[in-house]
C-alpha cells in the first residue's frame, strides 16, 4: 500500500458550539470522563491503526491545537500543520490546500477525517478495502441514522396524514471520513479552477462517478458521533466515551 496520510479538518470556528467556541477551538473541547480534547482521540485512532503521518489543516485558534499536540510526537504521530486557505473552501478546497503546501502528493493514500467526529471505526479495514477495491475513493457511511426532527407525512394536497418522531433512516449516511486515491489531486485540482471552493460530496464524487471512476462505500456498525452542537455536546455520555475507547487510550 502507498504511504497512508491522515488530513484532519480542524480549522472551522465551530459556530454551532457557540459560547463555548468562543473560547475553545471546536476540536479541542474536553470529552469523556477523562475530558481529553476530542482531537486527541481523533489522533489516538489513526495512531492505533499505524498512520503516523498526519496533517491537520488549522485556522481558527490552531494556537491552541499546536501547543498541545506540537510535533505529535508525544503521541507517537508525526504532526505538519497547514493554514487554511481563505480561497480554497470546502473539503475538496482543504485537501488541496494541504497538496500545495506539499504536505501530500500524488504518490499518498489520503485518508480524510473531520475534526468534530469521534468514533472507534476500523480505519485498517477501511483501506484495506479501499486498496482491494483498487478504489479512486472510498467513503465511509453508517447505518441506523436517527433523523434528529420529526418528520410529517403528507398527501397530494399537503394535508398532514402523521408525523414521525425522528424516524430512522432506511439508508446509510456519510459519517465525514473518507480515503482518496493520490491521482486525485490534480483532477481535483483541474475541477476546482479560478473557484473559491470545492465540495468534494457535491462536486468531486459526481466528478468521479460520471468518469465511470470506482468509487465504493464502507458501511460501519462502529461507534460514531458528530460533536456539531453544544445540544449534541451535552447528550455524548461521558461513561460511553471512556468505554469504547478504553482500548485506544491506552
Amino acid at each position: 500500500m502507498e504511504t497512508v496520510k491522515g488530513i484532519v479538518l480542524c480549522g472551522g470556528k465551530g459556530t454551532r458550539l457557540r459560547p463555548l467556541t468562543y473560547y475553545i477551538q471546536k476540536t479541542m473541547v474536553p470529552v469523556g470522563t477523562e475530558q481529553k480534547p476530542l482531537l486527541e482521540y481523533v489522533v489516538r485512532l489513526f495512531k492505533h491503526h499505524g498512520i503516523k503521518e498526519l496533517v491537520f489543516l488549522v485556522n481558527y485558534k490552531s494556537e491552541q491545537i499546536k501547543n498541545y499536540f506540537e510535533d505529535g510526537s508525544r503521541f507517537g504521530v508525526n504532526i505538519t500543520y497547514v493554514e487554511d486557505d481563505v480561497n480554497s473552501k470546502g473539503t475538496g478546497g482543504a485537501v488541496l490546500t494541504a497538496y500545495n503546501n506539499g504536505a501530500v502528493s500524488s504518490d499518498d493514500t489520503l485518508l480524510v477525517y473531520y475534526g468534530d467526529i469521534i468514533t472507534n471505526m476500523d480505519l485498517t479495514d477501511l483501506l484495506n478495502k479501499h486498496e482491494n477495491n483498487k478504489a479512486w475513493s472510498t467513503v465511509a457511511l453508517a447505518s441506523g441514522f436517527k433523523v434528529r426532527v420529526g418528520v410529517a407525512n403528507l398527501d397530494s394536497d399537503s394535508k398532514i396524514l402523521g408525523f414521525e418522531e425522528k424516524p430512522t433512516l432506511k439508508k446509510p449516511v456519510s459519517i465525514g471520513i473518507s480515503v482518496l486515491k493520490g491521482e486525485m489531486l490534480e483532477l481535483m485540482k483541474q475541477l476546482k479552477g479560478d473557484k473559491p471552493e470545492l465540495d468534494f460530496m457535491g462536486e468531486v464524487l459526481p466528478h468521479l462517478l460520471k468518469e465511470e471512476k470506482p468509487v465504493y462505500g464502507y458501511v460501519t456498525n462502529a461507534f460514531w458521533y458528530d460533536v456539531l452542537s453544544t445540544e449534541a455536546l451535552e447528550k455524548l455520555d461521558p461513561q460511553v466515551v471512556k468505554e469504547t475507547f478504553k482500548d485506544i487510550l491506552e
